[in-house]
């Protein structure tokens, strides 16, 4: 079976993470399945999502890592081409992806202690984002 669960969020754009994990495990409690796979997906260009420690010290570091990968003040061709001044944010989010997918047993999801279900939007202002939680089990 398959089940679809959609949220929305907003976000300030400029490497604004947001733990979503209680959002995935609610769809996952309301789902009706008790096993199976749970695929976390944003249907975005500028924004992904993956797993992270999610705590200030960490989102710090990884904010800078992006800033030393994929710089703002960088020069990049889509810039040229659109002149919409987010091709940083289009690099960052290609670097990490659109989707996680996390197994789930017994209608919990199997995450590590410290690991957390991150959505990250790279783009260069803010926006209302969708979030797809889609369910395959039993």
């Amino acid at each position: 079976m398959v089940i679809t669960h959609q949220f929305q969020l907003s976000s300030r754009g400029f490497c604004d993470f947001h733990n979503i994990t209680s959002e995935v495990e609610q769809g996952v409690q309301q789902s009706g399945l008790i096993n199976g796979i749970a695929t976390i997906f944003t249907p975005s260009a500028t924004s992904a999502i993956t797993t992270v420690e999610y705590e200030s010290g960490m989102l710090a570091d990884f904010e800078r890592l992006l800033e030393q990968v994929a710089a703002q003040a960088g020069h990049y061709k889509h810039n040229d081409r659109w002149h919409d001044g987010n091709g940083f944010s289009h690099v960052r989010a290609a670097l990490l992806g659109p989707s996680v997918t996390v197994p789930f047993v017994n209608k919990q999801l199997t995450l590590g202690t410290w690991q957390q279900i991150a959505f990250m939007d790279f783009d260069n202002r803010p926006r209302t984002r969708p979030i797809i939680v889609q369910m395959i089990g039993e």
